[in-house]
């Protein structure tokens, strides 16, 4: 297997997700198929900057995003990285490359009245599927999690004595995050129905579909847009914009960064300053409607 050095230094020391590591493996195959048939070339090592470049135009005029080009320039990056490590080079080619410019991401989040619109005012039905639905919701809301922490949450992973959630993060990093007494509620309802099924192909396994297996990642995201649709009119309905509101509302009411930080499971503050935009102005909106000479 091409590249296999590398894949497992990423799965074995960098503990990288297998979701992530094909994501590196398919733009390294890409890149090698490009040089194969473009200039006879048969290893990734005595490539040249040049060449690489030749791949970026052909990227762009193919149509991918500034984003795309950059995420592919980046597998291949951290690949010359790694080849320097072990001695297999002795320059990265791509030691001088910038990045394409790219337009900034606008993530907004769903407002309290909307997230509280989804979970009291709507009917979820009293069976397995609309009872694992609001848990989901409720999950997603009440911690920040991401989805793929969601979908890897096991039976055990719950502290009922202390009221908690152990989360698996990114590089298998461990976290311990407080569970609302609302959430409890749900879960006690879901374990119930999900003791009915007929069928359940992997008991350690917490959130399974209505055919006992493991929930998957596009089901999850489908739920969360198909409930936020009839609330939101927002372009992006997803579990990520949950944690982006989750994140949001807490900063608005005070919580310390580095406590949401915490929270989220970031490695550093500069990803949790992200959030801090809408935080800014909830607090320029108090401080225009609360400070005494703002009328003046």
């Amino acid at each position: 297997m091409p590249f296999k050095s590398f894949i497992d230094y990423l799965l074995l020391e960098k503990h990288y997700s297998a979701l992530t590591v094909k994501a590196y493996q398919t733009d390294l195959n890409e890149f090698l198929e490009f040089i194969q048939t473009n200039y006879q070339m048969q290893h990734l090592k005595e490539v040249h900057y040049g060449q690489i470049r030749a791949w970026i135009v052909t990227l762009v005029e193919k149509g991918l995003s500034n984003r795309s080009v950059n995420r592919k320039i980046s597998s291949l990056n951290s690949y010359y990285k790694f080849l320097l490590k072990t001695e297999t080079i002795q320059v990265n080619p791509l030691v001088k490359h910038k990045a394409l410019k790219t337009k900034k991401k606008i993530q907004v989040p769903f407002s309290e009245t909307e997230i509280e619109q989804v979970l009291e005012d709507f009917n979820f039905e009293d069976d397995f599927e609309g009872i694992r639905d609001k848990l989901i919701i409720e999950l997603f809301y009440s911690t920040g999690i991401r989805r793929i922490e969601l979908v890897q949450l096991k039976m055990n992973s719950i502290d009922y004595n202390n009221k908690t959630l152990k989360v698996l993060g990114k590089r298998n990093k461990e976290r311990i995050l407080p569970l609302l007494g609302s959430v409890l509620k749900t879960l006690h309802q879901y374990l119930e129905v999900r003791n009915t099924l007929d069928i359940v192909v992997d008991n350690e396994i917490l959130f399974l579909t209505k055919k006992g297996a493991k929930i998957y990642e596009t089901l999850v995201y489908r739920i969360i847009n198909d409930y936020f649709s009839k609330a939101s009119s927002k372009v992006k309905k997803s579990p990520h914009i949950l944690r982006h509101s989750f994140a949001t509302h807490l900063l608005n009411q005070g919580a310390d960064l580095n406590a949401v930080k915490e929270l989220l499971g970031h490695t550093s503050l500069a990803a949790t300053q992200v959030y801090t935009h809408n935080s800014i102005a909830e607090l320029k909106k108090v401080h225009v409607n609360t400070h005494p000479r703002s009328k003046k």
